[in-house]
């Protein structure tokens, strides 16, 4: 969550880092940004697709449930969560 006085700055800054990154690893499918504003505060939920949890762990390193930040964070986030939440997915 951000100040929505920083909601553009900071998905720029996400775009920039985090989707870049993710992107850049083998397994990978997909990564997608969810913004909702509400006043003068702004959510944000990143959702991504691999093909198996040896590929978030290229991304996340061997404690893949923790949630990995990039420095400038500090500088937009209003909180930080200590873990990421993984789903199976299923299309049909």
């Amino acid at each position: 969550m951000t100040k929505s006085k920083h909601a553009d700055e900071y998905l720029k800054y996400v775009e920039e880092t985090g989707l870049s990154d993710y992107r850049n690893v083998d397994g990978n499918l997909s990564a997608k940004i969810l913004r909702r504003i509400d006043g003068d505060k702004c959510h944000f939920l990143t959702i991504t697709e691999w093909n198996s949890y040896e590929s978030i762990k290229k991304f996340a390193g061997d404690d893949f449930e923790n949630a990995r930040y990039y420095e400038e964070d500090k500088k937009y986030l209003l909180e930080f969560e200590k873990n990421v939440t993984h789903y199976e997915t299923f299309e049909y």
